[in-house]
């Protein structure tokens, strides 16, 4: 079992020793300043290794940033301040960059294998498949996975753990089934990303916060009312 199983394995059991920030899926305005973006992307980073015991091989090693409304609005004020942007030009790019949550969930996942063509989550017959699961058992394959070709500046300053060594991506699952249903369920104890391939799998997971989580099943529970009805 790698690290990171025993890591989800021990919140499952309600053990302590997992030191990684739950998180919140809210919306909802944030008050950042440009010095926490360190702060906020570290809350929305996981990372896992995964080594085959029989060889002590390091098979596979994955950093990954869940880019959430939140981590978004901390981005942007970072990014605004880096660039001198004008409030107006802020205020666009914050639009344009919050609405993309409310189609797709997006990732941007930089990995290293033992073999660089194993790298390659775009091919044929990829080493490592990805999906987006939850502890509901919902599992989602992406619907787009955009390779970094040739990470610059931008990438190695916000995404600090993108190397010549590893390959970059951003990948993206869709927010909604076909039914309507979200993907991650609002019931969730954690969603995560999984890589599984001959080689063995690894899961990088995101702990959502309980007092969201009691939120969302209150909402979930109680009628809907009707503002507009007449007394």
């Amino acid at each position: 079992m790698t690290v990171r199983g025993s890591c989800v394995l021990l919140s499952l059991l309600g053990a302590v020793g997992c030191t990684e920030p739950t998180v919140r899926l809210a919306e909802g305005p944030r008050e950042y300043a440009p010095t926490d973006y360190e702060i906020v992307l570290e809350r929305w980073t996981r990372e896992g290794k995964l080594i085959v015991a029989s060889h002590l091989d390091n098979v596979l090693g994955v950093t990954a940033t869940y880019e959430s409304w939140d981590f978004r609005w901390a981005y942007v004020v970072r990014y605004a301040d880096d660039y001198r942007l004008t409030v107006d030009q802020r205020t666009r790019l914050l639009e344009r960059s919050l609405a993309e949550t409310r189609s797709h969930h997006q990732f941007y996942v930089a990995l290293f294998t033992q073999r660089h063509k194993w790298n390659d989550l775009t091919a044929d017959n990829p080493a490592w498949i990805v999906r987006l699961i939850d502890d509901q058992g919902s599992e989602t394959a992406p619907s787009e996975i955009e390779p970094i070709k040739r990470p610059g500046a931008i990438e190695r300053t916000y995404f600090p753990y993108t190397s010549p060594w590893r390959s970059a991506y951003r990948v993206r699952f869709p927010r909604f089934r076909s039914d309507g249903r979200t993907v991650i369920s609002p019931r969730a104890q954690w969603f995560g990303l999984r890589f599984a391939g001959a080689q063995g799998h690894e899961a990088l997971v995101w702990e959502v916060d309980e007092g969201e989580r009691n939120r969302s099943s209150v909402a979930k529970a109680e009628p809907a009312t009707n503002a507009h009805s007449s007394h």
